[in-house]
């Protein structure tokens, strides 16, 4: 079918309706986010059901639809606690402490709600390159595999971790008890910041390590002598120290502190790029829709690669721009037949080009790669594709219908923001507080939960800016954040503080239960009444089978992921990739 038509604007639903129902946790949020892309909701079904349904119409499109939920409900699989317990989730985020832990948040619904939105939008994109519509199904038990797809692929690697997975990390405390978080990428500067504090200089070399690799491991072991040293010296002789050695340090902010700030943007922005129109694109060769476009991406770490993955897994052909000699990623361990297992659960499938942005020669070549390409997606310091020339008006100079994607910490929205790295927009943006419940000291998860939700974030600004080039025939700068996901991700608690009430989650939330041989997540609904059980003395099965005789759900919770590839909860979805390592099912399908 030919494009259809619509005014010049930076919303790519106008003029369309939705409708959902299903489990409000996840589809309020897809509500939320079809409403800031234009659509207007037809109303809301019943919030309770298992399964959720969402139908898109309008704007001359048949109606596209989805089906979202939690997962297998026969396996316990029911609600958040049970997919974070399933999946993985807990375990991960539990290393800080030693033993799996809920996070506070709806972590895994947020993240099927975005998923379930990149659906919606796939099928509209490739609608308006002639496929016909079909319906999109997703589920929070996806989503948790995805957020875990690196930590899991790590776990069944052919080499052991390069630190220790162990008990401990940030925050750190001032000698005031002022909470906050560290970051540095450079070892000079975490040097220099412990010897400006005279910490012992083998504490100062032993914490680097795990330090540095937290990103990966999700749990810092350094010596709890730094701690100590922190404890000493007041907030500002540590602001002092990390100003002369170049670290930086975030004191924790609470979810009331960013509820009174927060200027109500959306968690990307759409801009149409001036300078001509263009012709629909040929209809997709394959089921995928966006099969026939290329993606290229020049990203660092999770955010934009896992963005990019995203897209190649809709389709696009995605050819990395790596620097000579490749991406050094390629090689942290652990490994699997020679590659990282984590740098695979990002970029499998990927192509890669090797180009030296500081030469002359090789901008001018990727300037016209560009002028090929669909999509042209970054995650560069801020003001680094200006200085070389590579920023939106500059690609759309050579290519007018380029989608533009920058997928960023901040995204210029707080003035004097520190690092845009996940843990310090965690620290700055309250989350430290909306992960743990009452009772339990802020700390930010050492999960990359914003460089996960980031990259599903930043994959989604880019379908939207696709669709948008669909329906108006200009190219698009599309922006997204690391805030913007945080943001997304506090919603519900930063409108509880905004009314004033305690924005978080009552003590003991989302905290597992003890059994003789591993642990039990009840579901929300069930977890006081499961409390009052005792469960120590049972095996898990034994467990499980008590509170079911009570008409309570729970499931048993993943402790070691490289397990999942042989759990019967998800008999078959995790596969090895061609290199061996795990390898989690595509987030969504379409029939």
């Amino acid at each position: 079918m030919a494009s259809p038509a619509t005014p010049q604007t930076a919303r790519p639903l106008d003029t369309m309706r939705f409708d959902t129902s299903g489990p409000p946790q996840i589809t309020d949020a897809v509500a939320d986010r079809l409403r800031l892309f234009g659509a207007r909701a037809d109303g809301a079904g019943p919030g309770d059901t298992a399964a959720g349904h969402v139908t898109l119409a309008g704007g001359g499109f048949e109606p596209v639809r989805a089906v979202t939920g939690w997962g297998d409900a026969e396996s316990g699989i029911v609600d958040e606690a049970t997919v974070q317990a399933a999946t993985g989730v807990m375990a991960v985020h539990g290393r800080r402490d030693g033993g799996p832990r809920g996070l506070a948040v709806d972590y895994t619904a947020t993240a099927t709600a975005v998923l379930t939105v990149q659906g919606l939008l796939a099928s509209l994109v490739g609608a308006a390159r002639g496929m016909t519509p079909r319906q999109v199904a997703t589920g929070a038990d996806r989503a948790g595999l995805l957020a875990v797809s690196q930590y899991l692929a790590a776990a069944g690697a052919d080499e052991a971790e390069a630190a220790e997975i162990a008990a401990g990390g940030p925050p750190f405390a001032s000698a005031e008890g002022t909470l906050f978080e560290l970051e540095t990428l450079d070892p000079g500067a975490w040097a220099a910041f412990w010897r400006d504090l005279e910490a012992p200089a083998d504490a100062m070399r032993a914490g680097w390590r795990p330090f540095q690799f937290r990103y990966a491991t999700a749990c810092a072991p350094f010596p709890a002598s730094l701690h100590t040293v922190t404890r000493t010296h007041s907030l500002e002789r540590i602001r002092q120290a990390a100003a002369f050695s170049g670290a930086e340090v975030c004191v924790l902010r609470t979810l009331a502190d960013r509820a009174a700030e927060h200027d109500g943007a959306a968690p990307w922005s759409l801009h149409l790029l001036g300078g001509g129109t263009r012709t629909a694109t040929a209809a997709p060769a394959s089921d995928r829709p966006l099969a026939g476009l290329t993606v290229l991406e020049a990203g660092r770490r999770i955010q934009a690669p896992l963005a990019a993955h995203l897209l190649g897994l809709l389709g696009a052909e995605v050819i990395r721009i790596e620097p000579p000699g490749g991406d050094p990623l390629r090689g942290m361990p652990p490994a699997c037949s020679g590659i990282s297992a984590r740098w695979l659960a990002l970029n499998r499938g990927k192509k890669a080009v090797e180009i030296d942005i500081k030469a002359d020669a090789d901008r001018r070549r990727l300037r016209e790669m560009a002028a090929g390409a669909d999509v042209f997606l970054h995650n560069w310091a801020p003001g680094k594709a200006a200085e070389l020339g590579l920023d939106a008006d500059d690609l759309a100079a050579v290519n007018p219908a380029l989608v533009y994607a920058y997928t960023s910490g901040w995204a210029d929205r707080l003035p004097g923001a520190p690092m845009g790295t996940d843990f310090m927009v965690q620290a700055r943006t309250g989350i430290g507080e909306a992960v743990r419940p009452q009772g339990e000291a802020p700390a930010p998860s050492l999960m990359t939960l914003l460089d996960v939700l980031g990259g599903l974030t930043g994959a989604e600004a880019v379908l939207a800016g696709l669709l948008l080039r669909e329906r108006t025939g200009h190219g698009v700068r599309v922006d997204s954040s690391l805030l913007g996901a945080a943001d997304t991700l506090t919603a519900p608690a930063l409108r509880r503080a905004a009314r004033g009430e305690n924005p978080r989650r009552p003590a003991g939330f989302r905290r597992p239960l003890r059994t003789a041989d591993g642990w039990i997540a009840p579901a929300d609904a069930c977890a006081d009444a499961a409390a009052g059980h005792d469960l120590g003395a049972l095996t898990t099965p034994e467990a499980l089978a008590l509170l079911g005789g009570h008409g309570l759900t729970a499931t048993a919770v993943t402790t070691d992921l490289s397990d999942l590839h042989h759990d019967a909860r998800f008999a078959g979805s995790i596969s090895r990739d061609a290199h061996g390592a795990h390898a989690v099912p595509d987030p969504w399908s379409f029939r």
